[in-house]
């Protein structure tokens, strides 16, 4: 169910604008329904046709979403989400009161070194279910920031994750710097996000400065060249004074040279960018590797020494598969996730985040 069906709904009941919105927000902060000031009753500040249809509305936005599984982490949690039609999507609790989204079931992207395309895309998340994600984990702990870097490329499904973005900005609370699209990069997304009311920060899954790399590595991402990516992100960094986030996932004796970090220093310099090292998160199925502790911290400093804001970025979450790379559409109740040793680093800035 989209967001705007949901407002079609509300307003069947003869609800005016504010009563509507007054729900929305009640839902999209993972409250009853019928919330609304301190110590007031529904009949209060809710039309009689409302507060009559609100336990079948209720039931019908729990059904959009349920955890089917948690799996606790050193420092984060997989949710196993199943939607109404009982497809599977994953979910990510991050440190400092984050929470990573599926936007897709599957990818058609066919990223090389990550497991969620690996069966290609199912079908697309809608704006409902990807609200009832952020309302499942707001049921459970405080949630300020909602990255929209799970399963899926929210540009292949933008009208819905634009749509998810502008009803969490818009009632969910949520600042709209702490709203985060990830992409891989595509037009329509320089296209559409600076004409949104909610205008998320973006992230730019980067991983080369080389377009046959690239190419390989994203084999179906959109064309865009990694300078004319870059040229692109910062003029919507200019538009929303946000830093633009830049994904690298580091693989060793892929993109880990430093010919690969002259090519960063030089389509970053000067830019208000942040770049993001992610050591690779380990996989069964994948034969790729990341580099020793040692080689992130020397990289870092390489990138530091010339300018670049740089952190290191172990994913939350990757000792039970819900690090960058790892989500998958799978149930591993009956499967001992794989562990992988967390590196932290102690030499260079290191997040844990999404």
């Amino acid at each position: 169910m989209r967001i705007e069906a949901i407002r079609q709904v509300l307003h069947a009941t003869g609800a005016k604008d504010c009563h509507a919105e007054r729900v929305l927000r009640a839902w999209t902060q993972g409250r009853p329904l019928d919330s609304g000031p301190r110590h007031q009753p529904a009949a209060d500040f809710l039309p009689l046709g409302l507060r009559n249809a609100l336990p079948g509305l209720s039931a019908e936005l729990d059904g959009l979403a349920r955890i089917r599984s948690e799996h606790a982490g050193e420092d984060g949690a997989r949710l196993l989400v199943e939607l109404a039609d009982g497809q599977l999507v994953e979910s990510v609790l991050l440190p400092r009161d984050g929470l990573c989204i599926s936007t897709q079931v599957g990818c058609a992207v066919g990223c090389t070194f990550c497991m969620t395309g690996r069966d290609g895309l199912l079908r697309q998340v809608d704006s409902g279910e990807m609200v009832a994600q952020v309302v499942l984990a707001r049921r459970q702990r405080k949630v300020s920031r909602v990255v929209f870097m799970g399963m899926g490329e929210p540009s292949h499904n933008i009208d819905n994750v634009l749509e998810a973005i502008d009803a969490l900005g818009t009632y969910g609370a949520i600042g709209h710097k702490n709203l985060v699209f990830s992409t891989v990069g595509d037009y329509r997304v320089f296209e559409r996000l600076p004409a949104e009311r909610v205008r998320p920060a973006l992230a730019i899954s980067l991983h080369t400065t080389r377009p046959e790399l690239r190419r390989t590595l994203l084999p179906k991402a959109a064309p865009i060249a990694p300078d004319e990516l870059v040229e692109l992100a910062e003029a919507y960094a200019r538009q929303t004074g946000y830093p633009i986030q830049y994904q690298w996932t580091l693989i060793e004796g892929i993109n880990d040279s430093e010919a690969e970090m002259d090519g960063i220093v030089r389509l970053l310099a000067g830019k208000y960018a942040l770049m993001n090292l992610i050591p690779y998160n380990t996989t069964a199925a994948l034969d790729y590797r990341r580099p020793p502790v040692e080689r992130v911290t020397a990289l870092t400093r390489y990138l530091h020494a010339r300018g670049i804001r740089t952190t290191v970025r172990n994913s939350a979450g990757q000792d039970v598969d819900g690090g960058c790379g790892q989500l998958r559409a799978r149930n591993l109740e009956t499967k001992k996730p794989q562990r992988v040793r967390i590196h932290r680093q102690t030499t260079a800035k290191t997040e844990s985040a999404d």
